[in-house]
């Protein structure tokens, strides 16, 4: 495969200056790097600040203070009065994508990944998650973002049988790729449901189609919470690995629901500070020694600055004790 032409941001300077396209997004989850040359980029989810009511340029704000060049938010298709005020930190798929690239270039932040995570294996799945998924897909390409999030429901259906609910999916996936492969945007499926979180069930949804545009985003929380091992879960799909959103998991959190949820909306608790921080370590010695050199997202509570700040500094010191070099 060819890759795309890379795409400049400003400001990353000379050593990271690239927006990484539907095919390099394919191939960046291996490269032939010592363990210590190994780089990898660093990220995170506008979902840190849905509880401060930032708006989306605010994030991109404080991306720039903090020297964060790579970000992933949730897209909304349609209009909400909330967002529309400027209290959302997500971007809604009216707003022109060549004038929110621009933006976005000058204060040298790309997209590593867009959010369209509605439900798949419920029966509206084909109804409202198929077209959402399909327009995000598009739109996606014109902002020049490599990857779209996709996922399950948090619980089983309740009118349907588990088979049935894994065929609606299959068809709903069909659909998906067969769009995703015309515009070269790479479908990513994240562990954060009833099916999704289950690694044999995981295996079937990446095997619904023979393409190299369906691949998985890990969560080193949702697999965790779920009562599953995130680093036995990591390495069972690393071959099929295209982005990683890293997330910790505080001990009351974990006491009361783990092996009972199957995902977080938002970790109220900074990275390193919860139970769930030694696998995130070992994920992370497991992505270097593999050679992932794609996005490490983080993915928890804010509180409009300081909690993800703290989880910014830890991620950046434990890198840095793994001798993970870090991309711009």
């Amino acid at each position: 495969m060819k890759r795309r032409d890379f795409v400049k941001v400003a400001g990353l300077g000379a050593a990271v200056s690239q927006a990484l396209g539907g095919q390099a997004c394919l191939e960046r989850g291996k490269a032939p790097f010592s363990k210590k040359e190994v780089a990898m980029k660093l990220g995170f989810h506008t979902d840190a600040f849905n509880t401060a009511y930032f708006s989306f340029e605010k994030c991109l704000e404080w991306a720039k203070a903090n020297g964060v060049h790579w970000i992933e938010c949730g897209l909304i298709d349609g209009v909400s009065w909330i967002h529309g005020l400027g209290y959302q930190p997500h971007v809604a798929m009216y707003e022109d994508p060549a004038l929110l690239r621009k933006k976005m270039e000058g204060y040298g932040v790309a997209f590593s990944q867009v959010d369209a995570a509605y439900p798949l294996s419920g029966k509206d799945g084909p109804v409202r998650g198929v077209p959402y998924v399909l327009n995000a897909i598009r739109w996606a390409k014109l902002i020049g973002c490599p990857c779209v999030d996709t996922t399950d429901g948090l619980h089983a259906p309740p009118d349907l049988k588990d088979a049935e609910a894994m065929e609606i999916m299959r068809g709903c996936y069909e659909q998906i790729i067969e769009v995703a492969e015309a515009h070269q945007i790479t479908i990513n499926i994240e562990p954060h449901g009833y099916f999704t979180t289950n690694p044999d069930r995981m295996a079937e949804m990446l095997a619904f189609c023979d393409s190299p545009y369906l691949r998985m985003n890990m969560d080193t929380g949702n697999t965790f919470i779920a009562g599953r091992d995130p680093v036995e879960f990591l390495k069972r799909f690393i071959d099929r690995l295209n982005h990683v959103h890293i997330k910790d998991v505080s001990e009351s959190l974990a006491a009361a629901v783990r092996g009972k949820d199957t995902g977080i909306a938002v970790s109220q608790c900074a990275l390193g500070d919860g139970v769930n921080a030694d696998n995130i370590r070992l994920c992370l010695e497991v992505l270097r020694d593999h050679g992932y050199t794609g996005v490490l997202s983080m993915e928890c509570e804010g509180q409009g600055g300081p909690m993800i700040e703290r989880s910014l500094a830890w991620m950046r010191k434990t890198l840095a004790e793994l001798q993970i070099p870090i991309e711009g």
